[in-house]
């Protein structure tokens, strides 16, 4: 078999320990193998960085085991070509399994060209990707606590929840706070109430009938704490992610655009701020989304071959799987879950939009596959759009929500009116006369 590289390393890594298989080889062609083992402190990755450098190793191989993979990821990028690799895609060869032996079969998939690296973008998106990762957390967090407040109150038999639309709203909160200040009256807790929340007021004196117990009174102090807590975090957060989206963008105008123009760089390049734009004229997606899906996928699209290998690496492509002249199951691949989270959300808030493209695909498949593969598919189609968008910086213009009926319009003329001749009327279509 051919040998792609002739001075390449793999690296079986682990939390503590990291083996590394160095294959060299030399000029008569006789091939050089070299384990070390290292543990993964800083000063020991840099005596491993000194020893690749040292032999004049050109290509480095790991699994992307945990997160176990960045330290050193960190420290090797710039100096190799490092490739982190799917550990599914890496299948060991039978027989006893050790650390060396791991280190060993990934240097030799390396060297002959086997192994296909992950994307992974650069480090200033990397650093994006990990703030609004966890803001998302921090959203979900807020829910589950935003759950215990709702069943705390369910059990002193406060129903506002069943009233109010949201339980942290300026009247409800209002409400809440003057339980805990001692105030038991329902129709002076009632009377807090704001907007067309007033038009309740018989039914929140109803619902603000209940026994507090000093323990529920605690209980309900530290949950409007914690959200309290959450919501400045999240605040912080999104500071600090507008904050590093200033220097990532003149750092992807600075690559684009150098001092002195060429034929090949006259095509302008997006900002982070114009793509965030072009995201949300995409029914569904919010401003928080579009960041975190960005710093997801990033701006440029020419990483990615088309739209279809954009969505199969995310994991939102149907599954391809035939044997027999058989189609099995059409699950979709596993791709990013902070993506996907995303992709998922915008797909069930545009399905909520009137008269949008987005919203009759969603209805359509919903109501012959169900609402969970609905939404997975408008997802992919949002994916497709966000390519197109970031790869024609152009915004996006809805089809409408007729667009399906306009598609093939006979055949629904003909459906519907089968449908009412078997209910036993008889059925005559004039077009409609323009509206003056």
């Amino acid at each position: 078999m051919e040998r792609v590289y002739q001075r390449c390393c793999g690296i079986d890594i682990h939390k503590r320990i990291l083996v590394a298989c160095l294959i060299l080889v030399t000029a008569d062609g006789q091939r050089h193998k070299e384990v070390r083992t290292f543990r993964t402190i800083t000063q020991d990755l840099l005596q491993l960085l000194d020893w690749l450098a040292a032999n004049q190793c050109t290509h480095i191989a790991m699994e992307a085991t945990g997160v176990y993979w960045k330290p050193l990821f960190n420290l090797l990028e710039g100096h190799f070509q490092v490739l982190v690799v799917n550990a599914q895609h890496i299948k060991a060869v039978p027989g006893r399994k050790t650390d060396v032996r791991d280190a060993e079969w990934i240097a030799d998939l390396l060297q002959h060209g086997l192994l296909k690296a992950s994307f992974i973008p650069p480090a200033t998106q990397r650093e994006l990707r990990e703030l609004t990762r966890y803001r998302t957390t921090l959203v979900e967090e807020r829910a589950r606590i935003v759950n215990r407040l709702q069943k705390t109150l369910e059990d002193t038999n406060l129903k506002l929840g069943d009233v109010v639309t949201d339980i942290l709203g300026k009247s409800a909160r209002a409400m809440l706070e003057a339980l805990l200040a001692g105030q038991s009256d329902p129709v002076k807790l009632a009377d807090l109430a704001r907007g067309r929340l007033k038009a309740k007021r018989a039914e929140l004196e109803q619902a603000l009938v209940g026994t507090l117990k000093p323990h529920h009174r605690f209980l309900l102090k530290e949950h409007l704490a914690h959200i309290d807590t959450l919501d400045q975090a999240m605040v912080r957060v999104g500071a600090e992610i507008a904050a590093l989206m200033r220097p990532f963008e003149q750092a992807e105008l600075s690559e684009t655009h150098p001092d002195e123009p060429t034929p090949e760089t006259q095509e302008q390049s997006l900002t982070w701020a114009q793509a965030i734009v072009l995201l949300c004229s995409i029914p569904g997606i919010s401003q928080r989304a579009a960041e975190g899906i960005l710093a997801e996928i990033g701006i440029e699209m020419k990483r990615f071959a088309s739209a279809k290998h954009l969505a199969s690496w995310a994991g939102m492509s149907p599954g391809n799987r035939e044997s027999a002249g058989k189609r099995l199951s059409g699950k979709t691949n596993k791709g990013s879950p902070w993506l996907r989270k995303l992709l998922v959300e915008a797909a069930l808030a545009a399905s909520h939009t009137k008269q949008t493209y987005l919203a009759a695909q969603y209805k359509r498949l919903a109501a012959r596959r169900g609402a969970k593969k609905a939404a997975i598919a408008v997802g992919h189609s949002i994916l497709v759009i966000i390519y197109q968008l970031l790869d024609q910086h152009k915004s996006y213009e809805d089809l409408g929500g007729n667009y399906f009926d306009e598609l093939d319009r006979q055949a629904i003329q003909k459906r519907l009116v089968r449908r009412l001749e078997k209910l036993g009327y008889e059925v005559e279509l004039k077009p409609a006369l323009p509206a003056a």
